[in-house]
């Protein structure tokens, strides 16, 4: 009876395994988002920071050899992107909006490029050396681990610790945290920077880890995925990882 095949994949510990990884891009994504807007500054750039992280990390890793250099290439694009963007919604006050759009678009376009330019393909990149992959515990994905203790840690951050409140603040009431000596800017600058690089942290899993190579739209909607997952959390990690529990639960029984 077809319910009970669908039970029989409730049973099979493979099943519970996929569902962990698959709910880690959406998450690392949404606990970077919760943190650069609680701080007041709005990234839709996620998908392209998801493809940028993939993309130069599998570039790094083909070319080194080396996972550490190739998580590294993955961290230093949220770097890059994350300054960019304070500089341009902080700073200058521009458009988050379409800053974030660009951003996307210009990350769709630059990874056909390098796809094309590197490897003769549109499409994907061969696949990376053993070396250049993050290695499995026992079949477990470390990045399992590290999404979860991640999103606990930003939830104390965010609400037991000064650094916390001194956020929120310049969120929800800029002129009255710089009356109260809080340097919004400063604050604004480092949330984003830190969104940026929790968000690249998705895309060197899905090259490193889950996919072991670039493919065009590797992000798949991810990104925008965990834009949605923020409101559904109402900008809580943790509720932000049980909302990614579920979407990795029907994403990995749609699998099945």
């Amino acid at each position: 009876m077809p319910w009970l095949k669908i039970l029989s994949f409730l049973l099979y510990p493979t099943f519970y395994a996929g569902m962990l990884r698959l709910m880690v891009p959406i998450v690392l994504g949404a606990i970077g988002e919760v943190i650069a807007e609680r701080s007041g500054v709005v990234n839709i750039g996620l998908e392209g920071i998801i493809l940028l992280g993939a993309l130069l990390s599998t570039y790094v890793g083909h070319k080194t050899v080396n996972l550490w250099f190739a998580i590294g290439a993955g961290l230093l694009v949220g770097l890059i992107v994350g300054i960019l963007h304070a500089l341009i919604a902080v700073y200058l006050a521009g458009d988050q909006i379409i800053d974030g759009v660009g951003l996307n678009m210009f990350a769709v376009g630059i990874g056909e490029v390098v796809l094309y330019l590197t490897w003769g393909s549109f499409a994907t990149s061969p696949q990376l050396p053993k070396e250049a992959r993050v290695p499995s515990i026992g079949g477990f994905s470390p990045f399992v681990i590290l999404t979860i203790v991640l999103a606990l840690l930003t939830w104390f951050l965010l609400e037991k610790t000064r650094w916390g409140l001194r956020l929120k603040a310049a969120g929800e009431d800029p002129v009255a945290a710089e009356a109260a000596g809080i340097d919004v800017y400063k604050v604004r600058t480092i949330a984003t920077i830190v969104g940026s690089m929790l968000t690249a942290m998705a895309g060197i899993f899905l090259a490193l880890d889950w996919l072991g190579g670039y493919t065009k739209n590797v992000s798949a909607g991810r990104g925008f995925i965990a834009l949605a997952l923020v409101v559904f959390s109402r900008w809580n990690p943790i509720a932000a990882l049980g909302g990614g529990l579920i979407f990795g639960f029907c994403y990995a029984f749609s699998l099945s």
